[in-house]
């Protein structure tokens, strides 16, 4: 019999349970409902193919259980070799080839228990972990892709991967389970010296953002750092606390928020700042209610200058005046960019983040986005050329650092294997995002990646009709609340309610600065497109020179936003 997930966690003899009986178990697919939830700390999830499931059920057979595997890669950096390694591993193992998550992971999904631990220890071979990549603890850190600064793009990203490394749980359990490593003595009971033995009350993001590009949506972050550049040079960062995308329907108790910014640190007290906030919601956080469990949550509640004493305390330090900064928008810059230093790069866009051989593209025609990955993984690799694969939070690649001399090479296959789709693109295309939802996500109650292409196309056509085909309108679908895909900082998002029915959100910015609202509840397709036609008949007669879509509702009166940009925001932006 299952209990708590406090209660689960605090037996758990540091996330072991009974993982191991679990993997050797024959008899069934699945894990122990309790192995369920602890297997999260170490990278992977228990799904089943939910398509499957009514057919499996009258064949009175269990349920289609396989796992998703994320990967822990702050800022999502990989080098061509691993990149090699990592799509053999998806190749070998998973099924739908590798997909990029909007905090630049990896997902391998459809990996089957009896080949779990296979997967496993093939992703650590390529030096990359999954540990802590899910659960209560921090996440993956996200980092802005940045392709035009690329020492300042190098300086943050050291910093967010030393701060992911000093934020892993220290238990043993990972090693002795995936990677059958020697049993120490206190196996079992390590020191757990920011997390304790329940771990966090919830899970924990942090993020990192490079004005004036804001494609990490730092103010959804629990934990945002964004980089005060002066003089060309590192300064330090603001720090922003509080922001969380989740929510539940119909409950006002539980709502989206954007991060408020408190101040100001220098790039050696990061690491302090970053422990203050995560022991302060250790202690604090509501382990009572799980959906109320979030920082945002703690802060709301308890009140955000007690917090901001709370970790000035805990860190030691006051945190000065946040400095002057500003975003430009969230989203990517797609093609060639030249950077500082004469290398050039080539950010790809991948729909969904789904990187797969044999899919559509927007004219209908396959592409082969595996294999030309691959090719060009094993030019770059061949050639050693110190090129970066950067995945975006954003869901897109960037092929960074490539050599002058290799350009041509790379334009050529990114061309011949259907990569250079973001060339013909529409902005509306370029720029949206979709969770993974249906059929493998058990939180999901609509299609979001599966519809992703089918939604664009139809407001594609609304938007040629208007002759507006050209407006760089930020859309996003979620296929719940939850709100994986960030719905919520998009002009125009869906969020699923039920099989083809979601709620229309808009209004947001392009900067990720401001909160979008219901627009109209549980809509099917006709109902949401007859919602927007008019909308932005008036957007194409009415808007302002280079005024955004969610910018010209709120500026109409529209929409309402949800809520006000946070005052210490507005300061800092001041």
């Amino acid at each position: 019999m299952s209990g708590s997930v406090e209660e689960i966690k605090r037996s758990s003899r540091r996330l072991r349970g009974s993982l191991l009986e679990s993997l050797a178990d024959p008899v069934t697919g699945a894990l122990r409902e309790d192995d369920q939830t602890l297997i999260k700390y170490h990278g992977s999830y228990q799904q089943d193919d939910r398509d499957a499931r009514e057919p499996r059920r009258l064949a009175k057979l269990e349920p289609a259980y396989s796992f998703m595997i994320r990967t822990r890669t702050p800022g999502g950096v990989v080098t061509p070799a691993q990149w090699l390694q990592l799509d053999a591993v998806a190749t070998r193992y998973a099924e739908r080839g590798l997909r990029i998550t909007t905090r630049q992971a990896f997902q391998f999904h459809g990996v089957i228990k009896t080949e779990l631990k296979a997967t496993m220890r093939a992703i650590n071979a390529a030096l990359v972990d999954t540990l802590a990549a899910c659960g209560d603890v921090n996440r993956n850190v996200a980092v802005a892709a940045n392709p035009l600064q690329s020492s300042l793009h190098a300086a943050v990203h050291a910093q967010a991967a030393a701060l992911s490394e000093r934020l892993l749980p220290n238990t043993q359990a990972y090693y002795e389970i995936w990677l059958d490593g020697e049993r120490a003595a206190g196996s079992g009971e390590e020191a757990e010296p920011i997390y304790g033995e329940t771990y966090l009350p919830r899970k924990f993001k942090i993020g990192f953002a490079i004005p004036p590009y804001n494609d990490v949506d730092v103010f959804a972050q629990d934990l945002g750092f964004i980089a005060v550049v002066e003089d060309d040079e590192l300064r330090g960062y603001n720090v922003s606390v509080g922001g969380g995308m989740g929510a539940t329907h119909g409950d006002p108790e539980t709502y989206p928020r954007l991060g408020d910014v408190i101040g100001f640190v220098a790039p050696d007290q990061v690491t302090a700042v970053a422990e203050a906030v995560v022991t302060a919601q250790r202690d604090y956080g509501n382990r009572t209610v799980r959906k109320r469990a979030r920082l945002k949550y703690t802060i709301d509640d308890r009140g955000l200058e007690w917090f901001k004493s709370e970790v000035e305390r805990r860190a030691g330090f006051s945190l000065p005046p946040a400095r002057p900064f500003g975003f430009t928008h969230n989203g990517d810059r797609f093609g060639w960019v030249e950077s500082e230093d004469g290398r050039a790069h080539l950010t790809l866009r991948i729909p969904a983040g789904r990187i797969v051989d044999g899919a559509l593209d927007g004219r209908g025609k396959p592409v082969r986005h595996l294999s030309g990955l691959r090719e060009i993984a094993r030019l770059l690799h061949a050639q050693g050329s110190g090129a970066e694969f950067r995945m975006t939070p954003n869901q897109n690649l960037t092929l960074a650092g490539i050599a002058p001399a290799l350009r041509a090479q790379v334009d050529s296959l990114a061309a011949e294997y259907g990569l250079d789709g973001y060339r013909t693109a529409t902005p509306l295309r370029q720029r949206a995002l979709a969770c993974v939802a249906l059929p493998t996500c058990g939180l999901a109650m609509a299609e979001a990646e599966r519809y992703l292409p089918d939604f664009v196309a139809e407001v594609e056509t609304l938007l040629a009709r208007h002759g507006i085909a050209d407006a760089p309108i930020h859309l996003r679908i979620s296929g719940c609340p939850n709100g994986c895909s960030r719905p919520y900082l998009g002009e125009i998002a869906l969020v699923g309610k039920a099989p083809g029915r979601y709620n229309l959100m808009l209004g947001a910015d392009h900067r990720g600065q401001r909160l979008n609202s219901l627009y109209r509840e549980n809509a099917d397709e006709a109902q949401i497109l007859a919602a927007l036609d008019p909308l932005l008949a008036r957007y194409a007669a009415q808007r302002e020179q280079e005024e955004g879509f969610g910018d010209f509702l709120l500026r109409q009166g529209i929409v309402q936003p949800r809520t006000p940009i946070p005052s210490t925001l507005i300061e800092a932006l001041a």
